[in-house]
C-alpha cells in the first residue's frame, strides 16, 4: 500500500523522553478519561438508572454505547488512516460529547438509548491513541507508551467514582452524562491543539454500508438474546430481529469479500492476528460482564437472605475503584514487560491471571474483602491485555494501516462486552425471584453468571497459549519480522 506523505516537517518518530513526548501522552490519557466516562462510569448510577426508567434491561442501558462501538470502531479507523489520525480523534470526542447530552436530557429510554450509542463513538479514543504514538515513537519505547496510554486514565477513575456517586445523590445520575460531555469538548479543543496530524496517510473508500450491516446485524441478534428471556424465545418479535441481524452479518461477510477496499477484509486476516482477536473477545468481554455484576450484588444485602449480596460492607464506588486501581498498575506494568518478553507472552500470562480471579469471584459475591481484591487482580488483568493485545495487533500492521487495524481490537472488545453482558442479563432475567413482593436476581443466576464469565475467561487463556505458540517462531517481538497483515 502506498504512503502519502501530508504537509507539515516531520520530525521523526520519538526514541527518548522528552517535554514534548511529555505533553503528548498526558493529553492522550485524559482523552481516554472520556472513553472510561462514557463506558465505566454510568455503571456506579446503574441502579438509578433502571429505576429511573422503569426497566430492567440492564444490558440496554449499559452495553448500548459498546454495542455502537462495533459500527464506530472500523468507521472510525478506515476514516483516521485515509484523512488523518488528530482530525477523526476530535471528531470521536465531539460526537461523544453529543451523545452524552443526549443522555443527559433523554425523557425516555427510546431516547437515552440513542445517545448512549452516539457517546460509544469515544471508543475510537482509544485506539487513535495507540495508533498516534505508534507512528510517533519507535517500537521499543511505544510499547511502554501505549501502556501508560491505554490504563493511566483510570487513575482518575478512582476519584471520579466517588466524586459521581455524590453527585449523583444530590443532582440525579444525569449529572454524569453532563460532566462527561464537558470533559469531552474540553480535550477536543486540546487534541487540536497539541497532538500533530499524521503524517502518513492510506488513499482509500470508506465503507459506509459494510459498517451498518456489520452494525445492523450485530444489533438484531443481540437485541434477539436481550429480548428473547423476557417475550420468549420462539416469539414473532425476537425471531425477526434475529433473522433480520442474521441475514444482515451474511450480507456484509459476502459483500466484503467482493469489494476491493472493505471496512474489514476477513478474508484476509493472518493466524496470529486472528487468535488475538479471539482472545481480546473472550477475556474483555468476561471483564465487562463481571463490572455489570458487581454494580448489581453491591446493591444486594446479605440480610435478604439470597445466598449473595455485599449491599452495608461498603460502597458501589468503592467496588468499581478497586479495578480502576488494577488498571492502573496492569497498563504501564505490562507494556515494560512486553518490551522485554514480547506482548504476546505477555497477553497470555494476564488471561490466565484474569481466569483465576473470576472464578475467586464464587466467594467474592458475598464476601466484600475478597471481591475488592478481585477487583483489583481483575483490573491489572484488563490493562494488561488492552496493552498488550494492541501491541501484538500494531506489531502486525504496515504504518499506513494502524488505525484500521488497532480498531479491530475495539471491534472485538464491543463484540465481546456485549455478547457476555447480554448473555449474563437473559441468565438473571430467566431465574429471578420473588422476595416480599420485589423481584431479585437469585443465587443462580448470579453464580452461573458467575460461571459463565470464568469458561469465557479459561477459552482466552487456551488461545492465548495457542498465540504464544504461533509467534515463537518469530521471536514475538514487535519487529519488521513478525507477519504483516494487510487489513
Amino acid at each position: 500500500m502506498r504512503q502519502i506523505r501530508a504537509g507539515g516537517a516531520d520530525a521523526g518518530p520519538h526514541t527518548r523522553w522528552n517535554g514534548r513526548l511529555v505533553g503528548l501522552v498526558a493529553v492522550l490519557v485524559m482523552v481516554n478519561f472520556v472513553l472510561d466516562s462514557a463506558v465505566s462510569a454510568p455503571l456506579v448510577v446503574l441502579p438509578e438508572m433502571l429505576d429511573h426508567f422503569d426497566t430492567d434491561q440492564t444490558a440496554w442501558l449499559n452495553a448500548s454505547a459498546m454495542l455502537a462501538g462495533v459500527l464506530w470502531a472500523p468507521l472510525l479507523g478506515k476514516s483516521a488512516d485515509i484523512h488523518g489520525k488528530r482530525k477523526v480523534l476530535v471528531l470521536s470526542l465531539l460526537l461523544s460529547g453529543a451523545g452524552a447530552l443526549l443522555c443527559a436530557v433523554a425523557p425516555s429510554l427510546w431516547l437515552f438509548v440513542p445517545g448512549r450509542m452516539l457517546q460509544g463513538a469515544a471508543l475510537a479514543t482509544l485506539f487513535l491513541s495507540v495508533a498516534i504514538v505508534r507512528e510517533v515513537c519507535v517500537p521499543r519505547i511505544a510499547m511502554v507508551i501505549v501502556g501508560i496510554v491505554t490504563s493511566a486514565s483510570a487513575t482518575l477513575n478512582i476519584a471520579s467514582r466517588f466524586a459521581v456517586e455524590k453527585l449523583a445523590e444530590t443532582f440525579g445520575f444525569q449529572i454524569l452524562f453532563v460532566m462527561s460531555a464537558l470533559v469531552a469538548a474540553v480535550m477536543a479543543v486540546c487534541v487540536h491543539k497539541i497532538v500533530p496530524e499524521s503524517t502518513v496517510r492510506t488513499p482509500g473508500r470508506i465503507d459506509l454500508s459494510g459498517a451498518f450491516l456489520l452494525g445492523g446485524g450485530l444489533v438484531g441478534v443481540l437485541s434477539y438474546v436481550s429480548l428473547g428471556s423476557g417475550l420468549g424465545w420462539l416469539a414473532v418479535g425476537p425471531l425477526a430481529l434475529l433473522t433480520g441481524g442474521a441475514a444482515a452479518l451474511t450480507g456484509w461477510f459476502v459483500a466484503s469479500g467482493r469489494k476491493p477496499d472493505p471496512l474489514i477484509n476477513v478474508r484476509n486476516l493472518g493466524r496470529p492476528l486472528v487468535l488475538t482477536l479471539l482472545v481480546v473477545f473472550f477475556a474483555t468481554g468476561s471483564y465487562q460482564s463481571m463490572l455489570q455484576l458487581v454494580s448489581l450484588i453491591a446493591d444486594v444485602s446479605a440480610d435478604q437472605g439470597l445466598g449473595y449480596g455485599l449491599a452495608d460492607q461498603g460502597s458501589v464506588a468503592l467496588l468499581l475503584a478497586a479495578p480502576a486501581l488494577g488498571v492502573t498498575l496492569g497498563g504501564p506494568a505490562s507494556g515494560w514487560i512486553a518490551a522485554r518478553v514480547g506482548p504476546a507472552r505477555t497477553l497470555a500470562g494476564a488471561v490466565v491471571l484474569g481466569t483465576a480471579v473470576t472464578v475467586a469471584m464464587f466467594l467474592g459475591a458475598s464476601l466484600l474483602p475478597v471481591a475488592l481484591c478481585c477487583g483489583v487482580l481483575l483490573g491489572v488483568t484488563v490493562g494488561a491485555l488492552g496493552s498488550s493485545g494492541f501491541n501484538v495487533v500494531g506489531s502486525l500492521a504496515s504504518p499506513e494501516r494502524q488505525a484500521v487495524v488497532s480498531s479491530l481490537v475495539m471491534v472485538m472488545v464491543s463484540i465481546g462486552s456485549v455478547v457476555l453482558e447480554f448473555v449474563g442479563s437473559a441468565v438473571l432475567g430467566s431465574t429471578k425471584v420473588v422476595v416480599d413482593g420485589d423481584t431479585a436476581n437469585s443465587a443462580t443466576g448470579v453464580y452461573s453468571y458467575i460461571a459463565i464469565a470464568s469458561v469465557a475467561f479459561a477459552v482466552a487463556a487456551m488461545l492465548a497459549v495457542r498465540l504464544v505458540r504461533s509467534t515463537r517462531l518469530s521471536g514475538d517481538s514487535p519487529s519488521p519480522g513478525v507477519e504483516r497483515e494487510t487489513v
